[in-house]
């Protein structure tokens, strides 16, 4: 018996190993402003997108995955904690988001996939756009991340004094035109950014990242980029590259990293083990014309409760563990927080309030989608709630700029998103009862908000 300690800790160091092991990496890839119909796979009839095509046919495509909220930073929050933003302080009713004058953040209370993700033993890192604060107390480094390279912000703040006024620095955008920063850690490394090649870095970060990986250490890359964000650039390879313009060039290059990233995992052996996630951060910025994107068939875009500003594109790649499959039932962003914990063989805290639903049964075993409801909120204020099939607005707003005040809805209107994803014919004066339901599920879910600090006023 005098062995017994040494054989213990050997076991317990091989169970460690083996549940290291088993453990998948994980890759979430968010775009910025893409809206639902950017794809190929999504019905884009002039942008080439093989990869996520590709991708798209290996893995799951979600047709109802919804994001946390119609503008970057309070998507990005609800994204990173599984959290709707007005439970942390991230969003509101006069800054929509944060600006480089901002002196709030994600709090440090607040805990994310990556901070999670560490405590079961991954290794973690961000690239691209981070949003949730660019003063050092609220970076990524602040936040779990090991690493982080990218601009705080996004692309088309710290506009220079010698751009073009309004919208004219758009059409014909130039580098100089947008002091941005590229930060490595918490170190500047280059003002203005060059964003020209800002996609092309990203991805180059990303596949040396995995290239550096070892098989029994489990990682998570975060890369969220900038574009299709206005002002619009891409490298030199990719001008005049798609049959839509600039818009699609963007596209189109965002696509050929998705490839490479795709392609590195392959040659590391780590695709059988590596869920690969893709989405959006909101809807297309319409007012941008040529230089947005579209919903296709869904209503309005960013800035609005409506489809268009809220559904995006969903893809999710394991390949021999994801089988092929079009889930027309509803997803979103904030359900990656429970999912990739879970899949990671950890447990969601218990001492708060999550708004995600683990998906893993509907992943890997096709179960239904746990997922039956969904809350729109524009700002701090609850616009609209989905039920199963039907969709309730108590408000609407059209898209980001343009509309100032919302229009108030009593009864709310009520649209069947199966039969009217468009939500352009009102069904509420047949359906009282799915009215007196959604109200319902509205107080209640307003009940469960607690007053929170407001984190994107602070200046």
């Amino acid at each position: 018996m005098k062995h017994l300690p040494a054989i213990l800790f050997f076991v317990s160091v091989l169970s460690a190993f083996l549940e290291a092991a088993n453990q998948p990496n994980f890759v979430v890839i968010f775009v910025d402003d893409m809206g639902y119909a950017d794809l190929g796979c999504y019905g884009h009839p002039t942008i080439a997108t093989p990869n996520l095509d590709k991708m798209a046919m290996e893995g799951q495509r979600w047709t109802s995955f919804y994001v946390a909220a119609c503008v970057c930073t309070p998507s990005r929050a609800g994204l990173l904690t599984g959290r709707l933003p007005i439970r942390n302080g991230m969003c509101s009713d006069r800054r929509r988001v944060l600006f480089p004058d901002s002196k709030g953040g994600l709090p440090a209370s607040e805990i994310t996939i990556a901070r999670a993700l560490k405590k079961q033993g991954y290794a973690t890192t961000a690239i691209g756009k981070w949003h949730l604060g660019h003063l050092p107390k609220y970076l990524p480094t602040s936040h779990g991340f090991d690493n982080y390279f990218g601009v705080p912000y996004s692309n088309d703040m710290d506009r220079a004094d010698k751009a073009p006024k309004g919208r004219d620095a758009f059409w014909e955008p130039k580098v100089e035109y947008w002091n941005v920063p590229l930060l490595q850690d918490k170190k500047e490394l280059e003002r203005p950014t060059n964003q020209h090649t800002l996609t092309r870095r990203y991805n180059e970060k990303a596949v040396k990242y995995i290239q550096s990986r070892k098989k029994d250490e489990p990682f998570f890359i975060y890369l969220a980029h900038n574009l299709p964000h206005i002002p619009l650039f891409r490298d030199k390879s990719f001008a005049n590259h798609s049959r839509r313009g600039l818009y699609g060039d963007v596209i189109e290059e965002i696509d050929h990293g998705v490839g490479l990233i795709l392609q590195a995992l392959k040659k590391k052996e780590l695709s059988d083990n590596t869920l690969v996630i893709f989405t959006s951060d909101n809807g297309p910025w319409l007012p941008f014309k040529t230089h947005g994107g579209s919903a296709g068939l869904l209503r309005d875009g960013k800035g609005s409760t409506w489809e268009g500003g809220m559904r995006v594109p969903g893809i999710f790649w394991w390949p021999g563990k994801i089988q092929p499959a079009v889930i027309r039932e509803m997803g979103s962003t904030l359900d990656l927080f429970p999912t990739l914990i879970n899949l990671a063989g950890g447990k969601v805290p218990a001492d708060r309030t999550y708004d995600g639903w683990n998906l893993t049964q509907t992943l890997l075993n096709g179960k239904p989608s746990p997922r039956k409801e969904m809350y729109f909120y524009h700002g701090e204020q609850l616009y609209a709630v989905r039920n199963g099939s039907y969709k309730a607005h108590f408000q609407t707003k059209t898209s980001y700029v343009g509309q100032k005040q919302a229009l108030q809805h009593e009864p709310p209107l009520l649209y069947h998103l199966e039969h009217d994803p468009g939500e352009q014919y009102e069904v509420q004066d047949k359906h009282p009862d799915i009215i007196q339901a959604i109200n319902s599920l509205a107080r209640k879910h307003k009940a469960s908000i607690k007053a929170t600090e407001n984190q994107l006023d602070k200046r």
